[in-house]
């Protein structure tokens, strides 16, 4: 390899990919992470028999850079993608609904199941139909759409305060991790649009069928040694400083201190952690990133002595419940059945005891589930991500910074830079792709490096 030196700050999904990639490239990679581990956000642990993820993670099939970088790790075998889009939608009163699509040219494929969704009058249905119709023809970079939430542009439309709640904030919540009227019209478009509108296939879910260490984490480590990189677990940087002739790292790694220079860096941490990195440097809009502030994400495991459900997954109106899986075969469950409660923009529950949480979602699963009433629960547990994403609200994308920075050699990556995506595996390793198009054109520029794949 003839490449520059390239150091890599994060191991989640943007850093893995950028350091991937500058390694095809030929430079000469180091990445940094904190943690023992790879993965970011996305891992795993034990509880007893359980291999239990923090949080369950799903994706759509239009996530196509997302799933290539699951072949690049050889797992793509870990995953299950939908053979066609199917989503129950469950109430308490047992009035439930299933959203699917057809076998028609977009956006005809979900027409049938929104003019079918039983949990809104027949006006409503109509008035969603025609606003999913709208919703295609708006451009997800229109700077104006970030102006507004999705519930004030979806109220303009004409639709029902019932239509926002049970159908689009349903969905929204999910994606976006924020209320209709939290949520950037911006993102939400970009999450209607490509998600479920251009294409009929781009809807259809795909869902983990291991758990998250050995789908993202365990697979990284692998292929980052196989291409060459140098991975420093534990090894924690203090800063980015500007040197005579590139950058350098100030790092603590196993109780010592070090630095490694570098001709480019790849910040890949989240916004907050990147702040405190850059601080040394002239880059004003730094200060800005307080601002992307950050929604939580509660998941609630529970574990019957019996199955109290057939469905794999469900999303749930009417109730304290938003979306819930089976977790049993994942996580390598010899007992029972082991689902997970995944609660996006649970403010109110991200402190709340787990005593108290116990008592609010057990009686809410056996509403939707009446067979859970006979079943006795194993275990209880919860598990919270504080910062799960960053605030995905109107005003965000001017907050968000591109790829590159002004100090040479440096430049940015992860689900919070500007990638037009929400805060998502998507947004993540295209924000890694990115970054190591970045480089690679930095060092060309800069010093005429031949690069070698």
């Amino acid at each position: 390899m003839t490449g520059g030196r390239v150091v890599v700050i994060g191991g989640g999904l943007a850093g893995v990919t950028a350091a991937l990639r500058c390694a095809d490239s030929g430079f000469r990679v180091t990445l940094l992470e904190a943690r023992s581990r790879l993965g970011g956000a996305t891992y795993s642990f034990r509880r007893g028999d359980l291999v239990v993820d923090t949080g369950q993670h799903v994706f759509l099939r239009c996530y196509s850079a997302y799933r290539d970088l699951l072949d690049r790790l050889g797992v793509s075998d870990g995953v299950r993608v939908q053979p066609r889009f199917r989503a129950p939608v469950l109430t308490p009163r047992g009035t439930g609904s299933v959203l699917t699509r057809w076998n028609l040219p977009a956006p005809a494929h979900l027409a049938p199941a929104l003019l079918g969704y039983r949990l809104l009058t027949p006006r409503d249905r109509v008035r969603v139909a025609r606003t999913a119709f709208a919703l295609r023809r708006l451009d997800p970079d229109d700077p104006r759409l970030d102006r507004v939430s999705l519930g004030e542009w979806l109220r303009r439309r004409g639709e029902s305060e019932r239509a926002v709640q049970a159908l689009w904030g349903l969905l929204a919540v999910a994606a976006l991790n924020a209320e209709p009227d939290e949520a950037s019209m911006a993102l939400a478009a970009r999450v209607f649009r490509t998600g479920m509108l251009d294409d009929a296939d781009s809807v259809d879910i795909g869902i983990p069928q291991r758990p998250l260490a050995q789908l993202h984490g365990e697979p990284a480590s692998r292929a980052l040694h196989a291409a060459g990189v140098d991975v420093r677990y534990r090894c924690k940087a203090a800063a980015v400083r500007y040197a005579p002739g590139g950058l350098r790292i100030p790092v603590r790694e196993r109780g010592s201190a070090g630095v490694l220079d570098a001709d480019s860096v790849v910040v890949a941490t989240p916004h907050r952690a990147a702040a405190g990195l850059l601080a040394d440097l002239p880059l004003p809009e730094v200060a800005s990133w307080a601002r992307l502030s950050s929604s939580p994400i509660v998941n609630v495991h529970v574990v019957y002595d019996r199955p109290v459900t057939g469905l794999e997954m469900a999303a749930v109106v009417d109730s304290p419940l938003q979306w819930v899986f089976d977790r049993t075969a994942v996580a390598g469950s010899s007992r029972g059945q082991y689902l997970a409660i995944s609660q996006s923009a649970a403010h109110e529950h991200v402190d709340a005891r787990t005593g108290d949480l116990r008592r609010l979602f057990l009686p809410a699963l056996q509403e939707v589930f009446p067979r859970a009433r006979r079943a006795r629960v194993l275990d209880f547990f919860v598990t919270r991500e504080p910062r799960a994403t960053f605030r995905q609200a109107p005003g965000t994308a001017a907050l968000r910074p591109p790829t590159r920075t002004a100090v040479p050699g440096l430049v940015l990556a992860g689900a919070w830079t500007a990638t037009g995506w929400p805060d998502t595996t998507e947004g993540a390793v295209v924000s890694g792709i990115r970054a190591a198009e970045a480089v690679e054109k930095d060092q060309r520029s800069r010093h005429g490096v031949e690069v070698t794949a």
